[in-house]
């Protein structure tokens, strides 16, 4: 039985770091999220290791889907408005029956029953793509990696992204802050949300 790993969490920095040896991803507006799929049983999971499974249900047959026994894959999920922008307002006022959400997978823990966090970043990366290929579900995507962290900062900042989040090519997975993740957040995104934690407030 698959259980709960707790999540890596990055540490906040000012700029993105420099270099080949760094992978740089977008960090979009929405919540932590990771997918458990056991055999024909899947669960999902919030970063403090909640079942949120029956709230986001129609993401559960994507899951599925995945081409795998079983896997744990960490994720991001995000909710769209109706002209299919990222919608984070969305994610507190929905309804478990919604179907405007996808799971943005941007790392493999466990693979068919192989713990496979050891592995370097590129590697792990490399058989999530083909598990999200091969699931065929667009509630479930790939989050791409990029290599200039400047540049990709610039584009979040355009597309009023969160931010973006730097990954050591070679790491392995590493729980907690001790991960060696970066998440550098967009001057337009920090402006915008400085009265966020009001929604959890009302929840």
């Amino acid at each position: 039985m698959l259980e709960f790993v707790e999540p890596a969490s990055p540490v906040l920095r000012s700029t993105p770091p420099r270099g080949p040896d760094w992978l740089h991803e977008a960090k979009f507006d929405g919540w932590r999220i990771q997918l458990h799929k056991d055999g024909s049983v899947v669960r999902l999971y919030t970063k403090n290791g909640y079942d949120c499974t029956t709230r986001f249900g129609a993401l559960t047959s994507a899951v599925a889907a995945v081409p795998a026994r079983s896997c744990i894959i960490d994720g991001e999920v995000t909710a769209f408005d109706p002209l299919g922008l990222l919608d984070f307002h969305a994610l507190h006022f929905r309804t478990a029956d919604d179907d405007d959400i996808a799971v943005w997978a941007f790392d493999l823990l466990f693979h068919n029953g192989r713990d496979v966090r050891e592995l370097p970043l590129v590697e792990r990366k490399e058989l999530l793509m083909v598990l999200v290929m091969g699931a065929g579900d667009s509630r479930l995507r790939l989050s791409d990696g990029f290599d200039d962290g400047v540049e990709l900062l610039a584009a979040a900042e355009r597309m009023e992204l969160e931010g973006v989040v730097s990954k050591r090519r070679d790491s392995p997975y590493r729980s907690g802050t001790s991960c060696g993740w970066i998440k550098t957040k967009t001057k337009a995104w920090r402006e915008a949300n400085r009265d966020r934690w009001r929604l959890f407030e009302r929840q």
